[in-house]
């Protein structure tokens, strides 16, 4: 009988758990948002880009570039603001105590470096990879 005691959860501890699990998905959703703001900014000028110069428009064009960086910056920089709100979050429940880093987190954070990475390349007009 003891194991099953030991099993036997409060309903504010499946509260909690619910909750973080919530917050785990909506930092989810901002990395799916935000990851899809930078590969379509890249991919547009990738394609525009090479639209440029297989019709041989001027060099001084900087619109796809322009464009490029609008999408990619925004896209990184909602998702370190999504990463900075979700660990705040994480801290007032409470949960900061333990392990601070959801496997949520080390993925956004993987992204922003994939964001800053591709806005490097746009800025030095090639791509990263």
């Amino acid at each position: 009988m003891a194991s099953t005691q030991a099993l036997q959860r409060t309903g504010d501890d499946l509260a909690m758990d619910r909750t973080v699990l919530a917050a785990e998905r909506t930092l989810m959703a901002w990395i799916r948002t935000a990851f899809s703001m930078i590969s379509f900014g890249f991919t547009m000028f990738k394609f525009l880009q090479q639209v440029q110069s297989a019709s041989g428009t001027r060099a001084g064009v900087h619109g796809p570039r322009n464009l490029a960086m609008v999408l990619i910056g925004l896209g990184t920089m909602s998702l370190i603001a999504a990463i900075a709100q979700h660990i705040s979050y994480m801290n007032r429940l409470g949960r900061g105590r333990g392990a601070p880093w959801s496997l949520a987190t080390v993925v956004a954070l993987l992204v922003v470096l994939t964001g800053l990475l591709a806005f490097a390349g746009v800025a030095a007009r090639h791509g990263p990879f």
